[in-house]
């Protein structure tokens, strides 16, 4: 019966698991494996289609999506989705460590603070520097 249950429950979590594996952002970047089973860290990579980009922040779900110019953004209300296409700064966000504009909608997203603001990165290395000192 041992035997049984344990079975019963190794496919059970092998199923949840499938379904929550990490996701990868538009960078092909494995999302960090906390931001899927819990309250992501600060410094923590997030999926694009999870953050507000005209609020520049962790919403913790997915977001509404706006595609602009063959790209895809994403937006949490209604308000949001009119901004993305006739606001720049709802596309566009300047790397923390390089300085230069990046487009949100393929940046590298980790979350800045306690309060799930998110910082927009050019690359992996940008990311990395910024965070590791």
């Amino acid at each position: 019966m041992k035997n049984l249950t344990f079975g019963i429950m190794a496919v059970l979590a092998l199923f949840l698991y499938s379904c929550n594996s990490p996701e990868t952002n538009n960078n092909n970047e494995i999302v960090n494996a906390a931001v899927v089973n819990g309250q992501p860290k600060v410094g923590d990579l997030l999926p694009n289609d999870e953050v507000c980009m005209v609020n520049n922040a962790y919403m913790g779900k997915k977001q509404l999506e706006v595609k602009y110019d063959g790209k895809i953004y994403y937006g949490c209300c209604a308000d949001c989705q009119e901004k993305i296409p006739t606001q720049e700064s709802a596309r566009i966000a300047l790397d923390p460590v390089s300085k230069k504009p990046v487009d949100k909608a393929t940046a590298i997203i980790a979350k800045a603070d306690e309060n799930d603001n998110v910082l927009y990165f050019e690359n992996q290395s940008n990311y990395e520097t910024y965070f590791n000192n």
